[in-house]
Formats: C-alpha cells, sequence, structure tokens
C-alpha cells in the first residue's frame, strides 16, 4: 500500500505546483465567482446520480464531468480551487450521510490532483490547436472531443497506475479490460457538454448554461431511475425464478405447475396430462448412493427437455416423478411422444462417476397419459389425479409401459 500512498503524494505536489504556475486567475473574478457557484450547485446535486464500482479497495466514480469546460474557462489555477471545494463538498456530504468509503479522504485527494493534471494538460492543448480549430466547420466542436479523448487516455493511465500499484490489478488483461470501458458514446456525450457549457461560459448566458446543466441531470436522473427499475425487475424475475425452479435438474417446480392449471382450468383446451416416474429409482440409490441417483433423474430430466416443445409444460413434482402438459396434439399425438420417450430411455443409459470408476446405468420409466378438454367441470386438478393412477396402473402391469386413457371417447 506504500507505492499507492507515495503516488498519491508525488500526484498532488505535481497538481498544485503545475497549476500554481498559472496563477493569478486570468478571467474576470466576477464571473469566475458566478460560475464557480452554478458548477458547485449542479455538481453536488449531480453527484448521487455517478455510478460507483467497486474495485478492490478503491471506488470508482463514473459519470460525466464538467472539469473540462471549467478548465478551459478558468485555467488550471482556477480549476484547483473549484476541484478543492467541490471535492470536500461531497467528501463533508458523504461523511454526513454516513456513506463514506474508508478510504474516501484518499480517494478525495486523488480525484483533485487527477483532474487538475489531465485538465492541464488538455488546457494546453485545446489553446494550442483553437485558432486552427476556429478555421473549420464544426472545428470547436471537433477540438472538444479530441480533447475529452485525451483526458479520458491520461485518466485511465492514471487510474490503472494507481491500482496497480495498490494491488487492485494484477494482470494485463484486467488493465486492457479497463481501457475498454470507455465507448465513442461516452466521449461524444461528455464532449458535447462540456463544448456548449464552455461556450455559455465564455458569452455570460448563465441562463443557458443553468438550462444545459438542468437538462443534463433530468436526463441522467431519468436513466438512472430506468436502470434502477429494470435491475428491479432483473431481481424480482430472479426470485421469481428462484420460487418456481426446481435447482437439480433446472425445471419448473410443482408450485409452478400449480400456477399453469390454475391458468387452463375453464379454457376448453384440449390437454393431455402426463405423470412419469423413473422405475425401481430405490433400487438405484440403494446399490450406489444418493449422487448417482441424481446423475439419472438429471439424465432423464434432459431427455424430456429435448422431446418438448416450448408450449408444453414440463415439470419436476417428486423425487423421480415428472409432470407433463401435452399442449396443442391429439390423444394419438401424446401417446406417440410418450412412446418415443420410454424407448429412448431404454436405449440410451447414464454414465456416472461411482468409487473412481466409469459406470453406466441402465433404467426404464412408466408413464400414465389422461386426454380430455379442460372445462368448469373437469379441473386440470382432477384430471391429474386421474393420470397418476394411470401411472400406477403402468407399475401394476410391469413397469417400463404406458398407460392410457381418453376421456372425449368416454363422452
Amino acid at each position: 500500500m506504500w507505492k499507492s500512498k507515495l503516488f498519491d503524494i508525488v500526484l498532488i505536489v505535481i497538481s498544485v505546483f503545475w497549476s500554481l504556475s498559472f496563477a493569478p486567475l486570468h478571467v474576470d473574478l466576477y464571473k469566475y465567482i458566478i460560475a464557480f457557484i452554478i458548477y458547485l450547485l449542479f455538481s453536488a446535486f449531480y453527484a448521487h446520480l455517478r455510478i460507483i464500482q467497486r474495485k478492490g479497495t478503491t471506488n470508482i466514480d463514473y459519470g460525466i464531468t464538467y472539469s473540462q469546460s471549467f478548465a478551459a474557462f478558468a485555467g488550471p489555477f482556477g480549476l484547483l480551487i473549484y476541484e478543492i471545494v467541490h471535492r470536500f463538498t461531497i467528501y463533508f456530504q458523504r461523511k454526513y450521510a454516513n456513506t463514506a468509503d474508508p478510504n474516501e479522504l484518499a480517494d478525495t485527494l486523488y480525484n483533485i490532483s487527477s483532474f487538475v493534471l489531465y485538465n492541464t494538460v488538455a488546457f494546453i492543448f485545446f489553446y494550442s490547436l483553437y485558432p486552427f480549430a476556429e478555421s473549420i466547420p464544426f472545428g470547436y466542436f471537433i477540438l472538444f472531443f479530441v480533447t475529452t479523448i485525451i483526458i479520458n487516455f491520461q485518466s485511465d493511465i492514471l487510474l490503472t497506475s494507481y491500482l496497480y500499484l495498490s494491488n487492485n490489478l494484477h494482470t494485463w488483461t484486467e488493465v486492457l479490460a479497463h481501457f475498454k470501458n470507455r465507448t465513442l458514446l461516452d466521449v461524444g456525450k461528455v464532449a458535447l457538454t462540456n463544448s456548449l457549457l464552455y461556450y455559455f461560459l465564455m458569452e455570460s448566458q448563465w441562463e443557458m448554461l443553468i438550462i444545459v446543466f438542468a437538462l443534463n441531470y433530468v436526463v441522467s436522473r431519468s436513466y438512472v431511475s430506468k436502470q434502477e427499475s429494470i435491475q428491479n425487475e432483473l431481481e424480482r424475475d430472479r426470485f421469481r425464478k428462484m420460487a418456481y425452479t426446481d435447482f437439480m435438474t433446472g425445471l419448473s417446480n410443482r408450485a409452478w405447475m400449480d400456477k399453469q392449471m390454475a391458468e387452463i382450468n375453464g379454457t376448453g383446451e384440449k390437454v393431455g396430462i402426463v405423470v412419469a416416474d423413473i422405475d425401481k429409482f430405490k433400487r438405484i440409490n440403494d446399490s450406489y448412493n444418493h449422487a448417482v441417483g441424481d446423475k439419472v433423474i438429471q439424465h432423464f430430466a434432459e431427455i424430456l427437455k429435448a422431446h418438448v416443445n416450448v408450449d408444453d409444460g414440463l415439470f419436476r413434482t417428486g423425487g423421480e416423478e415428472f409432470t407433463l402438459f401435452l399442449r396443442g396434439r391429439s390423444f394419438e399425438e401424446c401417446g406417440e411422444l410418450l412412446e418415443k420417450l420410454r424407448m429412448h430411455v431404454s436405449v440410451h443409459p447414464v454414465s456416472v462417476d461411482f468409487n473412481g470408476t466409469k459406470r453406466t446405468i441402465s433404467y426404464t420409466v412408466s408413464f400414465g397419459l389422461y386426454f380430455d378438454e379442460m372445462t368448469d367441470k373437469l379441473p386440470m386438478e382432477r384430471a391429474y389425479v386421474v393420470a397418476d393412477q394411470l401411472l400406477l396402473g403402468a407399475k401394476d402391469k410391469g413397469r417400463n409401459r404406458i398407460n392410457t386413457k381418453n376421456g372425449l371417447k368416454l363422452l
């Protein structure tokens, strides 16, 4: 850690002495104070919208910055004063709200020195090429775009150096991944915003300056709100999936099957309800172990997944028991599918590891199929009971078979 601390100290010393070489202010003090207050207020408002990404013991602060336009307007010395007040304002805000990181002071000093350093380089570059840029179409905006690229490049070099010295980056792959975080869209957003801010600063158009700040804040606030909404929806989907998923097989569980039943009830849809069971599964567990038994269950689940349609329902409803809702098929088509499944299982044994050796386990399955129209008089729950009874009949008749009943033919 001493290397990163030394790096911070060197950065602070260089930035302070370099910016002091541009003292005193080369801009009207009255204009500087007005700009200072406007920038400080909006930067403080915008601080809570910034995206903080943690890298080891360091917080990386992502978000649009206004320092480029302020440096071009007030010079490096004026920027130094602004950055000190701005960064410590945020520091004390976080301290007051108890959201400050243990390294908050070090991060604040790093932000002050790094922003002053690379914006000073950008300031020199900007005014060296400004006369030339004025002579070409859109030269002013192009110059800001190129200057923004230079600032980002310096920022990434300083930040990766700091992360490396603080042992938060270890390989060149991590370094390159950090540089790839930037996009031309991000560069364009920063360049366009700062070029407009600088123009209104130089023209003393304070109302337009405030409008640009306000517009950027509203857009950023909207973006963050949408991101939070998307994140909340993803979290809800994740927990919903956890609640309705059997994690051993990745299939839906009994709770989700009950919801699907409620949706189909009373619709008049013709459905083939199938209850399937692995034959003599207890013998597999007793002969090997439960880990091997789990492999057999997963193997059968994968076979079922490969044979059903997207619209079908597929659920693990017990230890070795599965339920299928075959939709959009006739009774005969349901029977043909189950026969195909039965044959596929019987000729495709599962390969498992047992006591350090590879074993091949053959197994069979039995099916109970009840096909009928789901009306108010015949809810899915009752049809499921019939299918389960048909499965028991298949077991009684010797297993490895399909026991079926077409409820429509009974009418």
